[in-house]
C-alpha cells in the first residue's frame, strides 16, 4: 500500500493522540479550522513539588515547589530533563494509568487533579519529583 493511501485512510501514531486531546495541527480532513466547544484545548496549572531528596542535596530540598512553566528554569537540569516528557504530556491532557508502589499515592482525575511521580536520574541525589497536573475550570 503506498503511503499516501494508508494515511489517507486513518489517523494513525502522533496524530491520533493529538486528536484525542484536541491539540494543535491535528484536523481530520475535512475538518475546520476553528475549534469547537468539544476539541479546544484544556488549561492546566502545572506544579512541581520535590517530594523525596537527601538531606545533604546540593540542588533541591523536600517541599521545594516549582511552577510550570514560570519556574523551570530553577529545576536542575538533570531533574528537567527527566520531568520534560511528563510535564508536556500532562500539560496537553494525557493521564497516564498505571500506578507506583507506596508511598507514591497516585492521583488519577482528568476533571480535576491528576499526579505522576519522577525519579532524578543523578544516582546521587535520591530525589523524586511530584508533578501535579489541576484542571482551570
Amino acid at each position: 500500500m503506498e503511503r499516501k493511501a494508508f494515511l489517507g485512510q486513518a489517523m494513525c501514531g502522533l496524530a491520533a493522540v493529538l486528536a484525542g486531546t484536541g491539540a494543535a495541527g491535528a484536523q481530520q480532513p475535512g475538518a475546520t479550522s476553528s475549534p469547537t466547544p468539544a476539541t479546544r484545548r484544556r488549561k492546566y496549572n502545572i506544579e512541581i513539588e520535590i517530594y523525596e531528596a537527601r538531606t545533604d542535596s546540593w540542588c533541591h530540598k523536600k517541599g521545594d515547589r516549582f511552577k510550570y512553566p514560570e519556574d523551570w528554569g530553577k529545576v536542575c537540569p538533570w531533574l528537567r530533563a527527566s520531568l520534560n516528557e511528563f510535564v508536556r504530556m500532562l500539560e496537553m491532557g494525557v493521564t497516564l494509568p498505571w500506578n507506583y508502589p507506596p508511598p507514591y499515592e497516585k492521583a488519577i482525575d482528568p476533571e480535576g487533579v491528576t499526579t505522576e511521580f519522577v525519579r532524578c536520574p543523578d544516582p546521587t541525589s535520591n530525589l523524586v519529583a511530584k508533578i501535579t497536573r489541576t484542571l482551570v475550570a
